[in-house]
């Protein structure tokens, strides 16, 4: 399970845990629930430190491959090849292996295709067939 996940749950079934412990209390709920929130913020704190501990290795290995991805991106706009070739995923061996068979729209959407491009003509004042009044 993704440690985001595991961690989250963690502590919203904490705060569940706590909050339902203290319905017997005579307090208003809303004092419950503050207490309940503070109290598994502390737990979680302790109880959750592995879970959460993972979670910061995840998403800092996704923020250190956005980061290269972002670098080679500008490496490959500013003419480096290398780095063009090393994100083109068309030139992967899963793909050219096999490549896609071209699709053919189905009847009903090439039919559907006029309706919907004269319903943009009609509202788009750039598309639309009636020709522009000059004005003087």
């Amino acid at each position: 399970m993704n440690p985001a996940v595991k961690y989250t749950l963690g502590r919203l079934g904490l705060f569940v845990l706590l909050f339902v412990l203290l319905l017997p209390l005579p307090l208003n709920i809303l004092i419950k629930a503050m207490i309940a929130l503070v109290v598994s913020a502390v737990l979680s704190y302790f109880l959750l430190a592995d879970w959460r501990n993972q979670m910061g290795e995840q998403l800092a290995g996704a923020a250190s491959r956005r980061t290269a991805e972002k670098e080679r991106l500008r490496a490959a706009l500013a003419g480096d090849e290398e780095a063009a070739a090393a994100g083109d995923r068309a030139a992967t061996p899963a793909a050219s292996a096999a490549p896609a068979a071209p699709t053919v729209p189905a009847e009903e959407d090439r039919a559907a295709e006029p309706a919907a491009n004269s319903v943009t003509a009609a509202t788009d004042p750039v598309v639309s067939a009636e020709p522009a009044e000059d004005k003087k």
